[in-house]
């Protein structure tokens, strides 16, 4: 995937908001709190990064299409071992996971002010 897709599919998913910070890495939020980094990191690494499952971290790491995300490993996020590691749309569906899983710990009040009251759909 591209890092023009990789943006265009962040920015898809609902109330989601794109900073520059850390030296021009792309960090991709969602009520304020991070769900996926492309760019070039302050490290020099690049890439994708994005927060993932327990069951995806495991899977994704043995499998070596990812690695612990350096400073948020312990937080179960991976970097992707490269821009292709992974099909177009597992990527998009593991960005659409990603987001669920921060949404679902933002308060019910946040949740409702960025209208994600509602259950997120599929597509």
């Amino acid at each position: 995937m591209t890092p023009k897709t990789f943006e265009r599919r962040c920015l898809r998913l609902p109330a989601v908001t794109k900073v520059v910070q850390w030296e021009g890495t792309s960090v991709f939020k969602v009520g304020g709190k991070m769900f996926a980094l492309s760019g070039g990191f302050a490290s020099g690494s690049g890439g994708y990064m994005l927060k993932v499952s327990d069951v995806a971290y495991a899977i994704l790491i043995e499998h070596g299409v990812a690695r612990p995300a350096p400073y948020l490993a312990r937080a179960k996020w991976v970097q992707l071992a490269g821009n292709n590691a992974l099909p177009d749309a597992a990527l998009t569906a593991y960005l659409a996971q990603a987001h669920a899983l921060i949404v679902a710990k933002l308060t019910r009040k946040s949740r409702k002010s960025l209208g994600l009251d509602r259950p997120l759909s599929r597509t």
